[in-house]
């Protein structure tokens, strides 16, 4: 199911996007800079994540009832 594949290469690519913005997150707390921005990316990032990851589910189990 082509949306199913789509939905996989998302999350891939979220969870490559989540990373950097973990790893600039602790940077950032190193240097003592503001990390206000990159916390607000990152909890867009993880509801979107999130969502994938239900709407990822309902595909499964429209696949495999």
């Amino acid at each position: 199911m082509d949306e199913l594949r789509q939905i996989e290469l998302d999350m891939v690519e979220g969870e490559r996007r989540l990373a950097e913005l973990e790893a600039r997150l602790v940077e950032l707390k190193r240097l003592n800079e503001d990390t206000t921005k990159v916390r607000g990316q990152l909890d867009v990032m993880r509801k979107t994540q999130l969502d994938r990851e239900q709407n990822r589910q309902r595909l499964l189990s429209l696949l495999h009832p």
